[in-house]
């Protein structure tokens, strides 16, 4: 060993979530063994970890995005391998989900280097040395606003600088709540973004409430409104439940005219303006095609297949007149978004609007596709908010194709919304 001992880098230490960080360890003694090791401990107090088996070049070196892990977590050369092959620790409970909630802190991860090539029990082990990374959703100074607008709720977040932005209205999934980290990082690439609370609405006697069409118009209008937004440059985000209120809107709605549009793990099944209750109403129907696997993990996917022949049970999709960017997993265990691809793509060759439509397919992802270097979820717990019971929802994918789609989905949903809001005409700045 060096006399002074192996030094490890970590640069940037503290940038956004969606950019890569070099690891590298110095000083060691030519053709040394070690294992890089990478914790992550979650808000919900779940410890996450991945590792790789690395051997030292003559230099006494090395560099993760030159060299290959031997095995541990990922294997080969994979630069972000020890961020995007995180798991849960092995004495975890199962069924865990790596969620942040605060933005205005960091993702801390903790770096170390351990001798030899290890395959567990590393809290049982000394490191040779370690170091600290912070990975943000939120740039700074982007600010956050708490959005009561009549009755929407939600937080804007908005660029640093004078303006005007285009905007983006985000629409999660069925999970419910405020969900923010995406609006965080759009802004944090410049665009304000209101992360809308739109499932899990309670009236004033605590019983859930379905927001109608109304609702999701308002939000949309309040954007526009806003003074750092430019009017004529909001898109709307739509994943899983969102996908099915983006395309009604767009396809429909008088008010809702957006720029453009991107859609990731849902579906257009939705009668004929129709609205969210609606595509509630449509699962409850078939909750008999509930199926599970071997492990008792509940598959949603088939609720609303096959895909209807009846134009009027869902998005009339040669009315949309905007660019459409369609993610989809093609091992996608909750929504049917394959075979709703496929169909959204013939109703527009039909219509004629093929021209606006953009799909991303990706073999062996699943349905929760992330910003890049997420931890890849297969399956976790998910709260029935109508039974207020727990179950294990199979979400799907496969852990590296999972986590190149990620990365390249998200790249290219950059893209799509710097062609068609900015106009590929303003000047990028770093935000880390």
């Amino acid at each position: 060993m060096a006399e002074h001992g192996p030094v490890l880098y970590v640069h940037p230490s503290s940038c956004l979530v969606d950019e890569k960080t070099e690891v590298e360890v110095k000083h060691l003694p030519a053709d040394y063994k070690i294992t890089l090791h990478a914790l992550i401990r979650s808000e919900d107090g779940d410890d996450w970890e991945s590792f790789g088996r690395y051997t030292s070049d003559s230099s006494g070196t090395v560099k993760v995005s030159r060299d290959k892990s031997l095995g541990g977590t990922f294997e080969g050369v994979e630069g972000m391998g020890l961020l995007w092959s995180m798991r849960p620790v092995p004495e975890s409970k199962p069924g865990r989900r790596f969620r942040k909630n605060n933005v205005h802190t960091p993702v801390k991860v903790t770096f170390s280097v351990y001798e030899g090539h290890l395959a567990r029990g590393f809290k049982h082990h000394i490191p040779l040395t370690s170091a600290t990374a912070e990975r943000w959703y939120l740039a700074p100074e982007v600010q956050s606003v708490e959005v009561t607008e009549g009755e929407i709720k939600g937080t804007l977040f908005i660029p640093p600088g004078s303006g005007p932005f285009p905007a983006v209205l985000d629409l999660w999934g069925g999970q419910g709540g405020r969900v923010e980290y995406r609006s965080a990082l759009l802004a944090s690439h410049g665009y304000v973004s209101l992360a809308l609370e739109y499932i899990g609405m309670l009236t004033a006697e605590g019983n859930l409430h379905h927001v109608d069409n109304t609702y999701f118009e308002t939000a949309f209008t309040f954007l526009q409104q806003h003074p750092k937004v430019r009017p004529d440059r909001v898109a709307v985000m739509g994943m899983a439940f969102g996908v099915s209120v983006t395309l009604g809107l767009t396809a429909y709605s008088e008010i809702v005219e957006p720029r453009c549009v991107v859609c990731a793990s849902g579906c257009h099944i939705m009668p004929l303006k129709g609205s969210l209750a609606d595509v509630y109403a449509a699962l409850q129907q078939n909750v008999d095609k509930i199926r599970y696997d071997e492990k008792m993990r509940i598959i949603w996917r088939d609720l609303l297949l096959p895909v209807p022949d009846d134009p009027s049970k869902k998005v009339k999709m040669g009315e949309i007149k905007c660019p459409v960017l369609l993610i989809v997993g093609e091992d996608d265990q909750n929504w049917p978004a394959s075979e709703s691809a496929a169909d959204m793509k013939k109703m527009m060759e039909k219509a004629g609007n093929s021209h606006l439509l953009t799909v991303l397919l990706y073999p062996g992802t699943g349905h929760l596709i992330e910003p890049p270097y997420s931890p890849h979820v297969r399956f976790s717990d998910f709260k029935l908010l109508e039974a207020k019971t727990k179950v294990v929802v199979l979400w799907g994918g496969e852990t590296v194709p999972h986590s190149r789609a990620q990365e390249e989905s998200w790249q290219k949903t950059l893209a799509f919304l710097e062609e068609h809001l900015y106009d590929n005409s303003r000047e990028v700045t770093h935000r880390c």
